[in-house]
């Protein structure tokens, strides 16, 4: 299936001067999205992962799916202040300002295989800082995993060490 069909590009969102990646229209559509779930869950298969983490918010998207698909457990990775009990939390910089992500933090057992799933491979701050709070609890990122990755961003080079699976580059 060729996904790039069902990308939308969003001039000057979320500011002036950004081409914004809309991906609804390929999750509106059950054929293509099913079709890109599937691709991403047999990566995470091939891995060998035991657990799937999405990153706020549209890694919830992407990843949730994934571990259905596959009978193995989610996790969300969230912002500060939107998980109920103890977390883990890891401060990173963005080309615009910083961020903090939170994950509860008995969500990852040592010894945890895990994939990353999101929308989006961009400067690879967040996935960094995902990958982070999984270490730090234990587990073992086994991969990543995206729908679209912007390669003039350079996010691959912060990640080059895990098995990444992306749908499409632009």
């Amino acid at each position: 299936m060729k996904y790039e069909d069902y990308i939308m590009n969003v001039p000057d969102f979320p500011i002036e001067g950004i081409q914004f990646k809309d991906i609804t229209p390929l999750i509106g559509d059950g054929e293509a999205f099913q079709s890109a779930i599937s691709d991403l869950a047999e990566f995470a298969k091939q891995q060998q992962a035991n657990k799937v983490i999405g990153p706020d918010a549209r890694g919830f998207i992407i990843g949730a799916p994934v571990s259905t698909k596959l009978g193995i457990g989610f996790i969300p990775v969230r912002k500060p202040g939107k998980l109920p009990r103890e977390v883990l939390t890891f401060d990173y910089q963005l080309e615009y300002g910083s961020n903090t992500l939170c994950m509860h933090k008995d969500a990852i057992k040592p010894g945890d295989k895990v994939v990353i799933m999101d929308d989006l491979l961009a400067t690879g701050g967040t996935v960094e800082a995902t990958i982070n709070l999984v270490e730090e609890a234990g587990g073992e990122v086994v991969g990543l995993g995206f729908m679209i990755e912007l390669v003039d961003l350079g996010g691959r080079a912060k990640i080059k060490d895990y098995p990444i699976k992306v749908l499409m580059q632009y």
